[in-house]
């Protein structure tokens, strides 16, 4: 007995501070330059008190022309091929492991349910969110005395 597989997609935006573990996410039904304009809009409206510098890989939708960039925020691109630099990175492999371990859904709804349930807990831990994308080091600077 055959099976067909239909593919369907829901797409998760989100924004790590890895100093304290704050994130901010949302989840859409497209990743086009709308969408990363909804989410700017977004996470500039949860941190209107703060001048955010977000951080971003070099994917279409995050430097396209038409993008509504909000006036509390500055984006800084990383380098070509460097996502290790990304701590977002770290999120995702988080729920891919915790939330996501070889399930199959019958639904997109299903999925997305998971999805927003993984994205809030994240969202209510810190502590874990530094954790998962904080560096690990110190930096020490010598005192010279003259």
């Amino acid at each position: 007995m055959g099976a067909h597989i239909i593919r369907q997609y829901t797409y998760a935006f989100a924004a790590v501070s890895p100093h304290d573990g704050v994130l901010d996410s949302l989840v859409l039904p497209a990743v086009d330059t709308q969408a990363m304009s909804i989410f700017l809009a977004e996470v500039a409206n949860r941190h209107a008190d703060e001048y955010v510098v977000m951080v971003l890989d070099g994917a279409g939708w995050h430097q396209a022309t038409g993008l509504e960039i909000p006036e509390n925020m500055r984006l800084v691109r990383l380098p070509a091929y460097s996502p290790e630099l990304n701590p977002t990175e770290h999120l995702w492999e988080e729920i891919r492991e915790k939330w996501f371990p070889n399930l199959v859904f019958k639904t997109l709804d299903a999925v997305e349910d998971v999805l927003v349930d993984a994205l809030r807990f994240l969202e209510s831990a810190p502590e874990r969110i530094s954790s998962l994308t904080g560096f690990d080091w110190v930096v020490s600077i010598p005192l010279i005395a003259t």
